[in-house]
């Protein structure tokens, strides 16, 4: 079965305080929507159509680039239009705040921390939380790489993730990353995050 563009969970506009509505609609229906596409196209007649995304990628230092970057995008937006809402923000409660405060001390400082990956990851990439064996760790990765697949150094299920390419903020902010990884603070679904969480363990 292939691959499919997955509806956002609200409207382009509902996150304007962060992110603009022309942003999530190019966002969504050009750049997601293109990894679909190539996706589909690299994975057609091959041993490899009909297998998840998930098996794709933990396996995809075997497979052609193409399956990596676009397997990629299609796997790391359709968590990351997740990882937001319309009522989001504010700070994290149940398991996953216990989680956060075991692992670094306090929600100030994972916030430090995921927002120093953020910042710090040279040209484009992400940013994530993800869960190890060890607990909660916060990593990065360039282009649409992610912690689920075999050619990462760090890897573990994501439970939060922030798109730093420059096409997820440069309409409203340009080159002012700063400003667009402050803002995505207020949209975060902690909800979401926490039923990832729950589940990864």
């Amino acid at each position: 079965m292939a691959f499919t563009l997955p509806d956002l969970p609200y409207d382009y506009n509902a996150l304007d305080r962060a992110i603009d509505a022309q942003t999530m609609e190019i966002h969504h229906t050009k750049h997601h929507n293109t990894y679909v596409t190539k996706l589909n196209d690299a994975v057609s007649g091959t041993a490899h159509e009909g297998k998840s995304l998930e098996e794709l990628l933990a396996g995809v230092s075997a497979l052609p680039v193409a399956v990596r970057n676009n397997g990629g995008g299609h796997y790391n937006h359709s968590l990351f239009w997740r990882m937001m809402s319309p009522d989001g923000g504010g700070e994290p409660d149940g398991a996953v705040a216990d989680g956060i405060r075991q692992a670094f001390g306090s929600y100030e400082e994972f916030r430090k921390a995921f927002t120093n990956a953020a910042l710090g990851r040279f040209g484009s990439g992400w940013a994530w939380l993800i869960v190890t064996p060890q607990g909660l760790k916060i990593t990065s990765t360039p282009n649409q790489d992610n912690p689920i697949m075999d050619v990462v150094e760090d890897r573990g299920t994501p439970v939060l993730g922030l798109d730093v390419w420059e096409h997820a903020y440069y309409l409203r902010y340009q080159n002012r990353r700063p400003d667009y990884v402050e803002a995505f603070w207020d949209v975060v679904n902690w909800d979401e995050v926490n039923r990832l969480y729950q589940a990864a363990r």
